[in-house]
This record gives structure tokens, C-alpha cells and sequence, in this order.
């Protein structure tokens, strides 16, 4: 099996665009949940992660001219994709063989819920509805830059994202693609945020993971993408790996359509398995960058699993939603991005607006301020509803 490793991120969110706005924000800890901007919902009492451009913006960036047809969400992914690219040093696609796997659930609801009556009365927007699909938005952001051999789409709700950093490496290993750039993209939609809140889990303050008073979660928008490839593709393109993905797991505990299980069984198979699949112990783990979602159930059924699996050697544990807001099937990018800007940096993001420990749990997540940590291995968790559960290993 071929050794995997990083050699380029991209990534937009609430904290601006790019990796280095990120980091920044990151280590002084500036949260980019705020009042809802751009999102035309009346539910303004509850925070949002939104990137804070409105989609002129974005198109200007990205130099997409007004009559073409594009998404929220593909906007979105474009940015991301781009940075990933220059990162890479891919610009020049010629006789590579590169995947694109795009994780999304929402695609283009946006433009759906925007042209919805127009559907229904009349003819003038239907090129929209082709636009909806979650599969049209990820060939729509690989269509914008070209030069891939495979395209692919991945919709497993909050995993999706983590799970097409899996498929990418499984392509790599299995000798199909030489590359592989893998994340998601997501934006935020009435139908999304209407959901969670039919569900009862939105706060309507500033989330508060792993807290004793927490309440719910902050949904968020954005799209991250990591590239992927064989050591010997980097070798032969005179690029320096950033560092490896050593260890991956995906389990489904089918616990409930969107509960996670009381004990964290699939959590911890996940992280577990994750483990094993990279030849390391609990104790060689730096860093946990957890799903973190400050609902009620997620944070307590994490926590056990990580008090399972790491028993009296807990490293440092923090979420980093609060920076971002859940940017749901992106999240598994976005914290994955987020994860290897810890690692390369040496620090473990603080887990703002904690007060309170929970008391099943034995351990309280990193507060205060970022840990500065000599780091070697970081584990990332991104879990999904019906209790699609992964977890990614990243190692210097």
C-alpha cells in the first residue's frame, strides 16, 4: 500500500478565506459566529459561522461572470478548491491522474428556496433546478478548473467531508489516481437551518462545547479541500509533503436517525480502528480536534468514547465549531485543515466559552488560550447523523 501524504489545503469559513486568516484566528481566538448576515431566514435570534461575503463577492473572486449559472455552494468550493491548487502546485494538470471528491448534503438549496415559485409559475429559472443536485454542485466546481480524471460525490451528513478524505486515500493506496483532492463544500440554507431547529439543537448564544450548560450548536457555511498523493507523486513533482495521513476509520453504529449512541460505540470503533490502521497506541496521540457540537447528547456520547479508548491519558481535547459554526457535510475538511495548521504549528486550539466541566466526563477540554504542544500525530472526529462515525489520523 502507497504511503499517503498532504501537499496542499484550501479553505474558506466565518474566518475569511484562505489558511492563513485561519491560523490566525486560530491562535488568538477569534470566533466567526455572529448575527445572521446574508441568510434571509426570520429565525435572526440564532448565531451562524457565515462567510462574509455575499455571492457578487465570491463571483468577483473567483471572476465567474453574473449569467452563469452556479450555487452558493459552489461558489463556496471553487474558493477553497483554488487555494488547494495554488498550494499544490498544480496548476499545470496535464497527464496526472487527479481525483476530486466533493462531500455536500445541502448542494444548491440555495438557489431552490431562492427560485422556488418561479419552479412552479413559470419558465424563466428552471436552469436552477439541474443546479440543486448535490452531484451537479461538485461537477460544477471541478468543471470551473478542469484536469480530472475522476469526480465524485459524497452525502453522508456530517462525515461527508471526512469521508471523501477517506475514498481519496483508498484511491491512492489502491494504485487508481496519483492525486486525489478531497473535502466538501456547504452552505447555509432556510431548509438546513429550519431542520437542526425543528430538531431542538440550536443555541441561540455562542455554542458552548464539552460544557456543563450547553445547548445546542451554531450552524456554520464553507468548504475546505486537502490534496492527496502518493509519496512518489510528490517526489517525482519536487513538491515537500506537508505531512501524512497515516490513519483513517469509518463505522456506523445505526444507534438512531440523528442521536449518537449513549456509550459512543461508533465513535469509539472509529477512533479505535483509526488507530490500528495507522500502527499507533492512544498514548502516541497529540492532539484530539473532537466533533464537538455542543449538543447535549454528541458532547457526553464523544467524551465517553474518548475516556474509553484513552483511559487516563487523555491528550489535549478541544472543538473548534466555535471559531466556525458546524458547517455540517464541510466540517470533516474544515477541522481537518484546521487539524493539520495545529499540527504543523505546534498548538492545540482552545475550546472557547467553556466554563463549566461536565461531570460524567473525567476530563475538561483545552481552555482559556491555545496549548502550545510539541506535536507528531493529530486525531480528527467528524460524526454523522444515522451514526456514520470517522476518524482521520494525521502525522508529521
Amino acid at each position: 500500500m502507497k504511503e499517503v501524504i498532504i501537499s496542499g489545503m484550501g479553505i474558506i469559513s466565518a474566518l475569511g478565506a484562505g489558511k492563513d486568516k485561519t491560523l490566525k484566528a486560530l491562535q488568538s481566538g477569534t470566533s466567526g459566529v455572529s448575527a445572521m448576515q446574508y441568510l434571509q431566514s426570520i429565525h435572526k435570534n440564532y448565531p451562524v459561522g457565515e462567510v462574509k461575503y455575499c455571492e457578487e463577492e465570491l463571483r468577483a473572486m473567483l471572476q465567474i461572470p453574473e449569467n452563469e449559472i452556479t450555487t452558493r455552494t459552489t461558489l463556496l468550493g471553487m474558493v477553497a478548491l483554488q487555494e488547494a491548487l495554488e498550494h499544490a502546485q498544480l496548476h499545470e494538470r496535464k497527464n496526472l491522474r487527479i481525483a476530486f471528491i466533493s462531500g455536500t448534503t445541502v448542494g444548491g438549496m440555495d438557489k431552490s428556496e431562492q427560485y422556488y415559485i418561479d419552479f412552479l409559475e413559470n419558465n424563466t429559472r428552471n436552469a436552477y433546478i439541474a443546479a440543486h443536485d448535490c452531484g451537479a454542485c461538485t461537477e460544477m466546481i471541478a468543471g470551473h478548473f478542469g484536469g480530472f480524471s475522476l469526480v465524485s460525490t459524497i452525502s453522508t451528513a456530517c462525515s461527508s467531508a471526512a469521508n471523501a478524505i477517506i475514498l481519496g486515500a483508498d484511491l491512492i493506496k489502491q494504485g487508481r489516481v496519483d492525486i486525489a483532492i478531497a473535502g466538501g463544500a456547504e452552505c447555509l440554507t432556510k431548509f438546513h437551518l429550519n431542520g437542526f431547529k425543528t430538531l431542538m439543537i440550536l443555541d441561540e448564544r455562542p455554542c458552548r462545547p464539552f460544557d456543563r450548560d450547553r445547548s445546542g450548536l451554531n450552524l456554520g457555511e464553507g468548504a475546505a479541500y486537502i490534496v492527496l498523493e502518493s509519496a512518489e507523486s510528490a517526489r517525482k513533482r519536487g513538491v515537500t509533503p506537508l505531512c501524512r495521513l497515516t490513519g483513517y476509520a469509518n463505522t456506523c453504529d445505526a444507534y438512531h436517525q440523528t442521536a449518537s449512541s449513549p456509550d459512543g460505540e461508533g465513535a469509539y470503533l472509529a477512533m479505535k480502528k483509526a488507530l490500528e490502521n495507522a500502527q499507533l497506541a492512544p498514548e502516541q496521540i497529540d492532539y484530539i480536534n473532537a466533533h464537538g457540537t455542543g449538543t447535549n447528547n454528541n458532547d457526553l456520547s464523544e467524551g465517553t468514547a474518548i475516556m474509553r479508548l484513552f483511559g487516563e491519558k487523555i491528550p489535549p481535547v478541544s472543538s473548534s465549531k466555535m471559531y466556525t459554526g458546524h458547517t455540517t457535510s464541510a466540517a470533516g475538511s474544515v477541522e481537518a485543515v484546521i487539524s493539520i495548521l495545529s499540527l504543523l504549528n505546534d498548538f492545540a486550539p482552545a475550546n472557547l466559552n467553556f466554563q463549566n466541566k461536565i461531570e460524567e466526563l473525567s476530563f475538561e477540554p483545552v481552555h482559556g488560550q491555545c496549548t502550545k504542544r510539541t506535536m507528531q500525530h493529530v486525531l480528527k472526529n467528524s460524526f454523522g447523523f444515522g451514526g456514520n462515525d470517522t476518524s482521520l489520523i494525521f502525522s508529521k
